[in-house]
């Protein structure tokens, strides 16, 4: 292998499960331009194959779509705004959150997207609907994440140019703008939208009370995930002895306010990432969250 071939190759390793979703939605939306070029076709159709069907009579011969319309984008704009702003939410997630719970979100939201899409188009009379095609994009996933956000930490601020508004803000222009879409050209996305907000929304608060709903998810996420993996000899692992809290043991932590705390252990978040807390960093910051 070329040293251009390792770099690419160590470059992947490095990348988020984040990224590497946003790495997939690049590759496959290619993938649809070739797929056009080599057999003639237009654009819209080139990826039929991964698209959420309206009828779900045509879901139940491709049930696999439920996942995968959340990889296809036909438009370069739509498939930018989607990616950029999942690139900028999950890195706040990654921080704050386990990798696999911020992944759970956002594939519950993909999927809470679709089947919302499909009961709609499926139960309420098509004299009240407009015409729609095929689902696509990323979406509800994306909204999941951002109003998961919003609705676990609604006072804290972030910086929209010169303006300092909080995360609850932010997260209702969302829903208004989406409920302003549902009478326009985009009425089916629209409600793929309202199926990421409402799961994002409702983990939050479940979350906030203790219970993470996304547990069973994971560990069907694990269970596909280690089907592909090498199986490796047992290692024997010897836990290093390190402080418990940011680096401190308890009784230089319990002297800082809680302020200085809750700093020491963010700033741990964003060198090491979310994982890298202990159980009794992870404790306390869940309490500062409640207070």
């Amino acid at each position: 292998m070329t040293s251009l071939g390792y770099d690419i190759k160590d470059k992947l390793k490095r990348l988020n499960v984040f990224e590497k979703i946003i790495a997939v939605n690049i590759v496959v939306f290619f993938l649809g331009f070739l797929i056009k070029a080599i057999n003639n076709i237009p654009r819209e159709h080139s990826l039929k194959w991964l698209e959420l069907p309206k009828d779900i009579s045509d879901f139940i011969l491709k049930p696999w779509t439920i996942i995968t319309y959340g990889f296809t984008h036909y438009d370069v704009i739509h498939l930018l705004f989607n990616l950029v702003i999942l690139y900028f939410v999950s890195r706040s997630m990654v921080n704050l959150f386990p990798s696999k719970q911020s992944l759970s979100i956002y594939f519950l939201g993909i999927l809470s997207g679709g089947l919302l899409y499909l009961l709609v188009y499926n139960l309420i009379p098509k004299s009240m609907l407009m015409s729609v095609g095929p689902l696509v994009g990323a979406s509800a996933g994306v909204n999941a994440l951002l109003i998961f956000l919003c609705a676990y930490m609604p006072d804290r601020e972030t910086k929209f140019f010169a303006i300092r508004i909080k995360l609850w803000h932010i997260g209702l222009a969302i829903v208004i703008i989406d409920f302003i879409g549902l009478f326009g050209i985009n009425q089916g996305g629209k409600v793929a939208h309202f199926g990421g907000t409402i799961l994002g929304y409702f983990y939050a608060k479940q979350l906030f009370k203790g219970n993470d709903i996304g547990l069973g998810f994971g560990k069907f996420m694990d269970s596909i995930t280690n089907l592909f993996k090498a199986k490796t000899p047992l290692k024997t692992v010897y836990k290093s002895k390190k402080k418990p809290f940011a680096g401190h043991n308890k009784e230089q932590f319990n002297e800082f306010n809680n302020q200085k705390k809750i700093d020491l252990i963010l700033d741990k978040i964003s060198k090491s990432g979310y994982e890298s807390l202990t159980k009794e960093e992870k404790a306390f910051l869940f309490k500062s969250g409640k207070d």
